[in-house]
């Protein structure tokens, strides 16, 4: 049976204020199921105090971006659950662009990770036509992850539901053909920054947010905190998507209006 008590012992919340300090990370806002994921690390590494845990974590970069890799599970891959992606192409965008009047649409990806997203949102807005002169905004809080994401190289199995027609327009392959870079044109479509969605304050003025399965490890209280931040960076018509396993209950309380599968607009 799993030891709870562990998690609110004073080593640990030692520990955590130490990380918070380094890396900017709050674990107290995390649900139990991060810590879970720290000491199944701790255990592996066969750490014996959060001392040496801390300092095998804060002086080897390696071993850092192996925790934070083991926290968050950056996993993602290009148009993930593509038929979201396709209403964003053939509906949402030109909506917008409609509404607004203009082709100079705000678009950002919050926690981004290793660029997947961010690039994919890139490719819809040079196929819909936005002004290229707009980036699309991409921020995370692992400054690893980002420097992944810059580079724009990804597998093979990363770009297994984009269309044909997008990997022979906007992806250049290896010679052996198992890996993928994004062209000049995409990479300058984003740019990329590092934030901290708990304690950095959010840009606004957005027209389309994607922040899809970042918000699932948070608390409750965090979770609607951050929901109520991404209502105040939209712009009024604007839509912000979660992902499919994050569902707003309470939408209306924060002044969503429900406008499919995992997507809202501000009133």
């Amino acid at each position: 049976m799993e030891d709870t008590n562990v998690y609110s012992s004073p080593e640990y919340e030692e520990f955590k204020r130490k990380l918070c300090r380094i890396i900017g990370l709050d674990l107290n806002s995390y649900k139990a199921q991060i810590h879970r994921r720290v000491h199944m690390l701790k255990d592996r590494w066969n750490v014996k105090t959060y001392d040496e845990y801390f300092n095998m974590i804060s002086g080897d970069d390696k071993k850092l971006r192996e925790f934070l890799d083991h926290l968050t599970i950056n996993v993602s891959e290009f148009f993930r659950n593509d038929k979201q992606w396709w209403k964003l192409r053939d509906q949402i965008i030109p909506e917008l662009m409609h509404k607004r009047g203009h082709k100079r649409l705000k678009l950002w990806s919050a926690g981004c990770a290793t660029g997947e997203e961010p690039y994919s949102l890139a490719i819809l807005s040079a196929v819909c036509g936005l002004d290229a002169s707009v980036p699309v905004l991409a921020c995370d809080i692992d400054q690893g992850a980002l420097a992944i994401a810059q580079k724009g190289v990804y597998l093979k199995r990363q770009i297994i539901n984009a269309p044909p027609e997008y990997l022979n327009r906007y992806f250049t392959t290896s010679d052996n053909g198992e890996t993928y870079e994004v062209t000049p044109e995409i990479k300058r479509r984003v740019t990329f920054r590092r934030f901290n969605m708990i304690d950095d304050p959010f840009p606004s003025g957005f027209d389309l947010i994607l922040c899809r399965n970042v918000v699932i490890y948070f608390t409750m209280d965090t979770k609607a905190l951050l929901y109520q931040k991404f209502y105040n960076a939209l712009a009024s018509g604007g839509y912000l998507l979660v992902g499919s396993t994050e569902q707003i209950f309470e939408y209306k309380k924060l002044g969503f209006e429900n406008a499919g599968p995992f997507l809202y607009t501000r009133k």
